[in-house]
Order: structure tokens, then sequence, then C-alpha cells
């Protein structure tokens, strides 16, 4: 007679459980989505002292990032063609883990994107990655990266003159990092860590001037430029609210009422099936007495 034993569903059950435990937190997710990646067309060659150097940068910025949202480094070599320059930074509110586990993946991305390359780029919704052979270092660049603009809202909107409030609050706003919000419009903007207070000021007047000028009444708008961005979204639409986005938590709290339930049914189905085992094991000991 077939044995129905209890251990093995109660195994299962903790094997689901821990895997449905693992699975990525949405807010996460979206904090390491890719917006931009670029690279230099010069390569280096394998083995030579420059990429030694670039995998020793690359690995100091992964550790700075534990316990810091910016960080600049140079490692020099014997010769100008091997010193490698580079720096990263962090969305200024996201949390030290977060941070650390956005720069992973942006190196892990820069790995996969410029292979052999002696300069790349990457920025993610919630960091930004660059390493070159040439000094950029507290160096301003207002350079257009990335426009994004989205669908027209009427003129005659409140949302326009919202946007405007939120876009004029940021450009009056100091500080290398600065958000802000009028009714449904919510906006962002960062400076790179390395710019000085009139520097990361004029970009971001820059990336603004562009963002009225180049999307219009878009009712969403992203303008990245060399060593800043900014960024306005209304309601819900391209939301980039300070904890990654209404959207996002709205799907986190769905997702986890999603497992909760999920793991309840796990919990039941386990508990059926010990019964089962033991009026099986009830009958069969019933059974063999006779």
């Amino acid at each position: 007679m077939y044995r129905a034993y209890g251990f093995p569903p109660l195994f299962l059950l903790l094997t689901l459980f821990l895997s449905l435990s693992s699975l990525p937190n949405p807010s996460t997710a979206d904090t390491n989505s890719f917006i931009y990646g670029g690279c230099s067309q010069l390569t280096y060659s394998p083995g030579s002292a420059y990429e030694s150097n670039l995998n020793s940068l690359l690995t100091s910025l992964v550790n700075s990032a534990t316990y810091s949202s910016f960080n600049k480094l140079t490692f020099s070599g014997s010769t100008q063609q091997d010193v490698v320059y580079g720096l990263y930074q962090c969305q200024g509110d996201l949390s030290m883990p977060d941070c650390s586990n956005c720069i992973q993946r942006a190196v892990s991305q820069l790995g996969i994107l410029c292979p052999s390359s002696t300069g790349g780029a990457v920025q993610l919704q919630g960091c930004f990655i660059k390493y070159d052979n040439t000094s950029f270092l507290g160096v301003e660049d207002k350079t257009v990266v990335v426009k994004k603009c989205g669908p027209p809202v009427s003129y005659e909107s409140d949302l326009i003159s919202q946007r405007d409030a939120v876009l004029n609050g940021l450009a009056s706003g100091g500080g290398l990092y600065r958000v802000g919000g009028s009714g449904e419009v919510q906006g962002v903007a960062q400076c790179v860590g390395d710019l000085s207070a009139n520097e990361c000021q004029d970009c971001l007047s820059s990336a603004i001037g562009r963002l009225r000028s180049e999307c219009g009444a878009a009712a969403y708008g992203d303008m990245f430029l060399g060593k800043c961005y900014v960024r306005y979204s209304t309601g819900g639409d391209h939301s980039h609210g300070s904890n990654g986005s209404s959207s996002s938590s709205s799907q986190q709290n769905q997702t986890s009422k999603t497992l909760a339930i999920i793991i309840g049914m796990l919990a039941l189905v386990a508990l059926i099936i010990i019964f089962v085992s033991f009026i099986s094991r009830a009958i069969e000991r019933r059974s063999g007495g006779k």
C-alpha cells in the first residue's frame, strides 16, 4: 500500500515559500531599470595595465556604494594611457542597500555594453556610473544624452500651470538633489556630485529650459544631460515620486497581498496532506492488526 508522509509536503511548502519570498521587489526592479548607456569607440588590450586599473576602479566604486551615495576615483599608471577616471552616483532618496544594489547592476550592464571599451557610462532609474581614460571629473557637461516627452495635454489644463510651478521650484531650489510637486505634477532633478553649486545650477537651468521648449505641453518629460537631469510627471503617468513612484508602491502592495494569499493556500494544502497522511497511517495500522 502507498504511504503518504508528512515531511515531503512540508519541505515542498518551505521550498515554495523561499522561492516566492525571493521574487524581485517591484520597487527595486524599477530602480534598476535601464535608461541609457554609451561606450567609447577606443578599446584596451586584454591583460593590459588599463584593464587591471579599470577592474580595480569598478570594484572600489561598488564597495563604496555600500556606505556612500556618491564617489569619484582615479587610478594612475606608469603612463597616461593606463590612467582611468570614474564616478558613480545614486538618486538622492535611495537607501544605501538600494544604492549598492543599483551600482552593482550598473557595473554588470557596463560589462555587457562596453567590453574592452576605454570609456563607458550607464544610467539606471536609480543610479549613474561612468569611467573613461580622459578626465571628466569636475567638468560640466550639458550635452543632451536622452530626451523623452509624453503625450500632449491641453494648454488650458491646470496641469500646465502645475508643471510650470514644479519646474520653477526645481530651478530655484538649492542642492544637488531636488524634488517638488504641485497638484498632480511631481518633479525631480539631480546633478552629479562632482559639480560645484554654480555648475549644477547652470546645468539644471539648461535642462529645464530644454524641457519647456522641446516637450511643450507633454504629460511628462525627461531631460538627461551629461552631468544632470530633470524629470516631471503628472498623476500616475510616468511617475517619479520620492519613493520610486506611486505606481511601484501600489504594485508592491498588490504583490505582497498576492504572496500572502498563495502562501496561505499552500499552508492549507500542506495541512490537508498531513491530515490525509495521518488517516492513511491509522487505517494501515488497523488493517495490519486484523
